[in-house]
């Protein structure tokens, strides 16, 4: 060493390399990418994003991973810089999805090159990406909404994988929205990460959360620019940390307006790049240049963006210039009256033919009377009349319709108008009918349709609205409908089939044992030997349930018809030339569904029951609800309707007559403002409005109801109901079901837990049935007979709304005077339509126990059958009558929610039959179906 020392002691020490101050963040696939100072700003591809991509989730769905990986090379010739992949999606197993991809991407050298953004909100499925990549991934994201210990063990994994990862500006109040709060919760987190695990700062990228602005609502004006003055702020006191923001929630108002949004995230990025933001999830090449974008629009983008203008009307300037952009104006037409347009009544000059038509497209029928005699005396033969202008106008209807430029709510009045008209020529045209019939050889009882079409609702199901309505477009095409009603039994559809020799067998459901029975019919008529094609529709219904379960049993053709609106096409392809073509494609469309339905069964991740039970979730027993200050059971009956429509939910009634606004315009009252159906909205609200009013003063309709308040506890995954407070003695038990489907979450869950166990504390659970339809069916049977076909579809559609209104006015009296649990709560309707309110009010039958049977047991408990005096009644497929009738479970404790259960395993099945007490499986698989069934039933 002395030596060493004595021969360099004049040579002058190496100088170390001059590093900058901070260092860059450095990430790498097969190569590597230096995020420095001059490296730009980086495009993250978000078209492997099922968020992001309708086309790429397509693709997943149907497991065409060749083609998904297509979309994923795309991105890299568009020169993305960074490709962002999410899997998130209600039924597809992310975890699963996430493995599989990533290890193809792997060893595809195009994508595998370019760093990964590894994106869900579930960490499992993070986790699962990081384990199948090689180099170095970014991580999106993590947040303090988790809490401080989580939010730290996530950042510790990403450390550990050597991932860097995206920060979003969420803690345990929720998402930061203001300037302040973004700056607050980044400091926060970039603090903690810093001290707590020495999280390299330049692998901190903070999301400080996009926000859309314009929205009309002043406080969301300033979010632009207070996203671009929080990444100035916190990149000047957290050093060396990167800025991301996902532009499409910028200009999220805007939607279908695409060149005027890629404008906004243009603009945007024009004024955010130099404060620090340096990548974002975009569809790269997608955007203008800003040079390019025409001065208006960029003068306009820029004051909404940064909230600044001269004068302050900013937002209603760039709010009409996106109405602009979506309806440009047309050029000016001449002056004077003629411009104003055509006299109202100017219609009443054309043939008698352009009058009935407009009548019956328009749905007038002051004049309908005169001009059908006019057209009569002119035609001579009464059926001509009908052959020619009346069925021509209704073809006219149909094709309208099925382009979508009329409504259904038209088209129910057009059909009303018809039967006027109709029923005008009756009794002129009897005779020459069949003195022509006769003549030709032809029955003279017989008219002349297209086609007859049987429709019924099946054994044990009694909604039977939907149904009507397709009965009403089909007899607007000139189709004989037969209608059978409700709670058909099969061997009763079949028989009228066969004597009335239909053409097509209609069937519509609602709950899922409808679903067996449509099997069942289908069964039955192969074994009788038919060969009409059979239609499968009705709320339940599905075509992936149609093609597994139901074509595979009867061979002459089953479709399964989404809506009104394709009932006609479905039926005139199904009696047209092209008959044989059409079922053979409808099969062949079966046959991939089929296959890929069994191919989801393969790939499904189960939890044990064993394991199931131990993910349930863990509730704070210290917030039992107090003891009610009611036990038993309440009728209310003949409830005054003034009162029940203070809580109608009118969006569902636009839903009914599908009506249906483009966002943000898709709910009431907003509806109103769709320029496309919102003016059919309003004429159609009023006339409810009118009818309702109508049903008031003449007490047409009746609501009555009973509500039960009971002593409760919970056993395992059940639910015991006692007799009284002393707990001594069971009087019903309600059997529960818990979700079992590996979807990554930590819980699963089940009713029973969120009823106290037993012997932890006392507890009580609530029930309550209710209808709005005394009166309905009485009522609509006289619309019907005198024709008005569109009043009693319009009654039923209000019964309907006084029923859901009833169970939400029934619900805040059990949480504010019976039950008492929330005796201060103050929300309005929207708030309660929101959920906002404490606790759940589960229907038995539906997402989180699919088992109708529960039914029989809350009716029971509620002693409905004495204390409703067999007004209301439970059918023996536990289906309440009316039809316009609301039941559900009341749960109070403050942490209870909403769930669906998805699918169960055998396991499971096998264990829930045993607890009821059943000799096997075979009924509880019935009653659950093979919608809830997560295995191929035998």
């Amino acid at each position: 060493i002395a030596a060493v020392a004595k021969k360099v002691k004049d040579c002058p020490p190496r100088k170390l390399p001059e590093l900058p101050k901070y260092p860059y963040m450095q990430l790498s696939g097969l190569e590597p990418a230096l995020l420095g100072a001059e490296s730009g700003f980086q495009w993250v591809g978000e078209r492997c994003n099922l968020m992001g991509s309708a086309k790429f989730k397509k693709l997943v769905d149907a497991y065409k991973w060749d083609e998904a990986m297509e979309v994923c090379l795309a991105q890299t010739e568009k020169k993305a810089d960074i490709l962002d992949f999410n899997f998130d999606s209600d039924l597809i197993d992310g975890q699963t999805a996430m493995g599989k991809f990533m290890r193809m991407c792997v060893t595809e050298p195009q994508v595998a090159k370019l760093p990964f953004m590894i994106d869900s909100s579930k960490w499992p499925v993070i986790e699962e990406g990081l384990k199948c990549v090689q180099g170095k991934s970014i991580v999106n994201s993590i947040s303090l909404k988790v809490g401080e210990e989580e939010f730290l063990r996530q950042a510790m994994l990403c450390k550990r994988y050597g991932a860097a990862v995206v920060v979003m500006a969420f803690d345990e109040q929720g998402q930061a929205a203001t300037f302040e709060d973004k700056v607050r919760i980044c400091q926060r987190s970039y603090k903690l990460m810093r001290t707590k695990v020495d999280f390299p700062p330049e692998d901190i990228i903070f999301d400080c959360n996009v926000l859309t602005i314009a929205t009309g609502l002043p406080e969301h004006n300033s979010y632009g620019i207070d996203f671009i003055k929080a990444v100035e702020e916190i990149k000047r006191t957290c050093p060396c940390v990167s800025f991301s923001g996902g532009l499409s929630n910028l200009s999220f108002s805007f939607r279908g307006l695409t060149a005027l949004r890629d404008a906004m995230h243009s603009v945007f990025l024009y004024h955010a790049v130099p404060k620090g933001l340096n990548m974002s999830i975009v569809n790269p090449g997608g955007l203008p240049r800003y040079e390019d974008i025409n001065l208006r629009a960029r003068k306009l983008c820029e004051e909404v963006i940064l909230n600044k203008s001269e004068d302050g009307n900013h937002v209603e300037r760039f709010l009409a210039f996106a109405e602009e952009v979506k309806n440009p104006p047309k050029a000016a037409g001449g002056a004077g009256p003629a411009a104003a347009g055509p006299a109202k009544d100017a219609w009443r000059s054309g043939s008698y033919v352009e009058r009935l038509h407009h009548g019956l497209i328009n749905g007038i029928d002051k004049f309908i009377e005169a001009d059908v005699e006019e057209a009569r005396q002119d035609m001579k033969i009464p059926l001509k009349v009908i052959e020619g202008p009346l069925m021509g106008g209704m073809g006219i209807i149909g094709d309208l319709f099925g382009a979508g430029k009329m409504f259904l709510p038209q088209v129910i009045k057009s059909a009303r108008v018809m039967k006027k008209a109709v029923a005008v020529l009756i009794p002129f045209m009897e005779e020459e009918k069949r003195i022509a019939a006769l003549a030709a050889g032809e029955d003279p009882d017989q008219p002349k349709y297209n086609g007859t079409v049987l429709m019924a609702t099946v054994k044990g199901d009694v909604h039977d609205i939907g149904k009507n309505i397709v009965g009403v477009v089909l007899g607007c095409n000139n189709y004989r409908v037969i209608d059978m009603g409700v709670m058909v039994p099969c061997q009763n559809i079949l028989d009228k089939a066969k004597e009335e020799n239909v053409d097509i067998i209609g069937l519509s459901g609602l709950i899922t044992p409808s679903l067996d029975e449509m099997v069942f019919v289908a069964e039955q008529m192969k074994e009788r030997g038919f060969k009409v094609p059979l239609m499968i529709g009705g709320a339940t219904t599905s075509k992936r349930h149609t093609a597994v379960k139901i074509s595979q049993k009867y061979e002459h053709g089953v479709i399964h018809v989404l809506d009104a609106s394709r009932s006609c096409t479905v039926v005139s392809h199904c009696l047209g030339d092209e008959k044989a073509a059409y079922l053979a494609d409808i099969r062949e469309e079966y046959v991939e569904i089929r296959d890929e339905y069994y191919a989801t069964l393969i790939d499904k991740k189960w939890n044990s029951l064993e394991k199931a039970r131990k993910m349930k979730p863990k509730l704070d027993w210290s917030k039992v609800p107090p003891k009610p200050k009611f036990l038993g059971n309440l009728v209310l009956s003949d409830y005054p309707i003034t009162e029940i429509m203070e809580f109608i939910d009118w969006t569902p009634f636009f839903q009914v007559y599908q009506l249906r606004g483009k966002y943000p315009n898709r709910d009431y009252p907003a509806i109103f403002k769709d320029k496309r159906v919102g003016p059919e909205a309003e004429k159609l609200f009023a006339e409810a409005q009118e009818m309702l009013a109508w049903v008031v003063k003449e007490g047409i309709l009746k609501a009555s109801g009973v509500v039960g308040i009971w002593p409760a506890n919970s056993i395992g995954d059940d639910i015991e109901v006692y007799t009284d407070d002393t707990r001594e003695k069971v009087a019903y038990v309600y059997y529960g079901l818990r979700q079992q489907l590996d979807m990554g979450d930590a819980e699963a869950y089940c009713h029973g837990d969120f009823i106290a166990p037993k012997g932890e504390k006392p507890d009580y659970i609530a029930a309550f049935a209710a209808t709005g339809g005394l009166g309905c069916g009485e009522q609509r049977k006289i619309f019907e007979d005198a024709g008005d076909i569109d009043k009693a579809i319009l009654l039923e559609a209000i019964a309907d709304r006084l029923a859901e209104a009833f169970s939400e006015l029934i619900h805040q009296k059990i949480r504010k005077e019976l039950w008492g649990f929330a005796a201060d709560e103050t929300l309005s309707l929207e708030d309660m339509l929101k959920v906002k309110y404490q606790g759940i009010r589960p229907a038995p039958g539906y997402p989180s126990q699919p088992d109708h049977r529960e039914k029989k047991t809350m009716w029971d408990m509620l002693d409905l059958d004495r204390l409703s005096e067999g007004k209301m009644v439970l059918t023996e497929s536990f289906m309440m009558l009316p039809g316009a009738s609301v039941s559900a479970l009341v749960f109070a404790h403050p942490e209870a929610k909403y769930f669906s259960i998805g699918q169960v395993n055998k396991d499971q099945v096998e264990d829930y039959a045993a607890r009821r007490g059943e000799d096997g499986v075979a009924l509880t698989e019935r009653w659950l179906g093979s919608t809830v069934l997560g295995y191929e039933n035998k």
